[in-house]
């Protein structure tokens, strides 16, 4: 495989904080590195570290995956449609052999691998390839069943599953480094992984249990509802898993950072007439894909004032499906 340039400093490969992002970090890196860079490390980025994205690690060498755009990245791979913050920022961007972006990828992972093999010679592990195609299943909702999306048990799974728990961000680093040279299997069976998923399979049966006090409103195929309560735990499949027949879910839950506004389609009955969530999330300073989205408002009225507004549109926009 040919080599990259000679180093000029250390350079940092930021991915999206979940599994999916957490994989294509840890597939970048391990290319990078077999390519002579000598030292890189993974940093985890979230929507509400792009406040100035202008001057995101300024004066410093990185890449990003699975997040949006930046022109100084070295290396870039995205494939949310949201990605460009700005039509300056789109206007900038044409496919290199360091950058690109395919919005019609479930996940990011997969995109990398084919960009390396076409571009560097790569040829991937079978392990890369194993968490392409889970990262697959778990960024695009591809579950056979919502009974596996919420109960599964396989390795990328007890992985997804613990990240509900991360005790910081640099934990989730260190998993998204064990990825560079293990597999799945070896990572999940970690004794710090078992126990956390051993705690965040209490929390999601805790959830089920409190999600039904947390619904405000179902209309029109919509569940409204809001977690924001740090008495109440989360489950992101809960909707769907009470309310099998609802088309759209939208919620306010916590994070680190405040409050954050969560919105979905149904991956077992979705709408025939879709609406683009990722674009409804984007007016809102967020972003996402056709199907799942999110942003983060200022507070916790805010919050709650855009959910409550976007499952408020997603129910006109079902009924005007309906009459048409």
């Amino acid at each position: 495989m040919a080599s990259t340039p000679a180093d000029s400093g250390p350079l940092t490969v930021h991915y999206h904080r979940d599994f999916d992002g957490m994989c294509a970090g840890a597939v970048l890196t391990h290319i990078l590195r077999e390519r002579g860079e000598s030292n890189v490390r993974l940093q985890s980025v979230n929507y509400d570290q792009r406040s100035d994205w202008e001057e995101f690690c300024l004066g410093e060498r990185f890449a990003i995956v699975d997040f949006h755009f930046h022109p100084r990245a070295e290396y870039w791979f995205d494939h949310h449609p949201t990605t460009f913050l700005t039509p300056e920022l789109r206007a900038q961007y044409e496919p290199t052999d360091r950058w690109r972006w395919d919005d019609s990828s479930p996940s990011c992972p997969p995109m990398i691998l084919d960009h390396a093999r076409n571009h560097w010679d790569f040829d991937p592990p079978e392990r890369f390839l194993e968490m392409a195609t889970w990262s697959d299943i778990v960024d695009a909702a591809r579950y056979e069943s919502v009974d596996q999306a919420v109960f599964g048990d396989d390795p990328a799974l007890r992985i997804t599953r613990s990240l509900t728990v991360s005790p910081n961000p640099s934990w989730v680093d260190e998993l998204a480094e064990a990825l560079v040279d293990q597999d799945l299997d070896t990572v999940a069976s970690r004794p710090d992984l078992e126990k956390a998923h051993e705690r965040a399979s209490r929390n999601r049966d805790k959830a089920l249990e409190h999600f039904p006090s947390t619904v405000k409103w179902i209309e029109g195929g919509v569940v409204f509802y809001d977690a924001s309560s740090s008495r109440v735990r989360r489950e992101r499949f809960a909707s769907f898993y009470h309310h099998p027949d609802a088309r759209y879910a939208v919620g306010v839950i916590p994070t680190r950072a405040g409050f954050h506004v969560t919105c979905g389609e149904n991956p077992w009955n979705p709408p025939e007439n879709r609406a683009n969530i990722g674009a409804m999330m984007a007016k809102h300073g967020g972003g996402g894909h056709v199907a799942v989205g999110g942003a983060n408002p200022p507070d916790l009225q805010a919050a709650r004032m855009v959910a409550e507004e976007t499952a408020s549109q997603l129910v006109l926009h079902l009924a005007k499906a309906t009459r048409t």
